[in-house]
């Protein structure tokens, strides 16, 4: 088996919160969580937000009933928390009427489980977001060259647990079609509020082409028949639903930068292939740019977050045309990086470094990759 980054939740486990573990359906939450109570030796029980009986008694706001509820355990785990209406009141009640009783909450719908235990848990929980595998947790069992050879299925299937221990190709195909079918909008599309699932599906399809490119709320909702309001409000709930995150543009001359557009990311190739139903070989496409950027956006972001580190992240591009496909900034310091699939090496916009001084730049390719992904 593979092991996680966060492979010791128990460390995690904070005395007087909840560890609240957010992360795609399908990404191994609930296997994490196994992995923990097999080698515990605390008494505790586990349920889910499917369960209308805890439901009920965890939105109840009866403090006798949520106490006998969790009475004689030392851990209480909710699986799929979000489907528990009032959930973060219920967790409080526990935290504050039973001292040192421990709490997992795991949820797959962050525009649920998030806004639910927000207010309610201030101060009283700590969060951990599950991506598909990364780069830093392969290399646990892989070495440098392995990762590297397998590149090019990262690539086009990405890194899916299910899918990267599939035998076949053709059983990560499946396993994806499944994903993308069944799955990704689940959560979305259950939102009660949310009226066109053709057009929202429309909208995923678009924004899979844009990989690496400005979008234009405006031009999405021409294409897609919504107004910009509707676009906006479907792009904040693919966000939650952990489909895709967005990337701001760096400014701090606005007469001549571009500082209002953005772009979006899948959190993972694999799904922004299903979704444009497109599993041909690197040498049969003519996306791989957008892929290799979208891997590399992906990855670090995984890194960043399981480092613990820290940095605003942007794009920055100016109406005369120039463009650096990624910068950091952290404490005032800026890093600008770009992607090249091929063996190019350039230098940054002559531009950019007349308006912001020398920066730390760097090209990112095939050869050099893993350093910024794992070091």
């Amino acid at each position: 088996m593979i092991p996680r980054y966060y492979n010791n939740l128990f460390d995690l486990l904070p005395e007087g919160k909840v560890l609240v573990i957010y992360g795609p359906r399908r990404v191994g939450k609930t296997t994490l969580v196994n992995m923990l109570l097999e080698g515990v030796k605390l008494k505790y029980r586990v349920d889910s937000g499917d369960n209308i009986r805890i439901r009920n008694i965890l939105n109840s706001e009866d403090f006798n009933q949520i106490r006998e509820y969790a009475a004689g355990y030392d851990l209480i785990v909710i699986d799929e928390a979000q489907q528990i209406p009032g959930i973060g009141t219920g967790l409080k009640i526990l935290v504050d009427q039973i001292p040192g009783l421990k709490i997992i909450a795991t949820g797959s719908s962050s525009f649920n489980l998030e806004q639910q235990v927000g207010e309610p848990l201030t101060g009283r929980k700590k969060t951990v977001l599950l991506y598909p595998f990364s780069q830093l947790e392969l290399a646990a069992i892989y070495t440098r060259f392995e990762l590297k050879e397998k590149l090019d299925e990262f690539l086009v299937y990405g890194s899916y647990p299910e899918v990267h221990t599939a035998k076949t190709i053709e059983n990560k195909k499946e396993i994806l079609r499944e994903l993308v079918d069944s799955y990704l909008l689940k959560d979305i599309l259950g939102f009660d509020r949310l009226k066109s699932p053709k057009q929202l599906l429309d909208l995923i399809r678009l924004l899979a082409f844009q990989v690496g490119h400005e979008v234009s709320i405006h031009e999405l909702g021409k294409k897609t028949g919504l107004n910009s309001r509707t676009v906006e409000r479907y792009l904040y709930l693919l966000e939650k639903g952990f489909v895709i995150y967005r990337i701001g543009a760096y400014s701090r001359n606005l007469r001549n930068e571009i500082s209002r557009k953005a772009k979006y990311y899948f959190f993972d190739n694999g799904i922004r292939n299903g979704i444009i139903h497109q599993f041909n070989t690197l040498d049969l496409r003519n996306d791989t740019g957008q892929l290799w950027e979208n891997f590399m956006m992906s990855e670090r972001q995984k890194y960043l977050q399981q480092k613990g580190l820290y940095v605003n992240r942007f794009f920055w591009r100016s109406y005369r045309q120039n463009e650096i496909d990624y910068i950091e900034e952290s404490n005032d310091r800026l890093k600008a990086f770009e992607f090249k699939w091929g063996k190019s090496n350039p230098a940054p916009p002559k531009e950019f470094t007349e308006l912001y001084g020398k920066v730390d730049f760097l090209t990112i390719n095939r050869d050099n990759y893993l350093d910024f992904v794992l070091e």
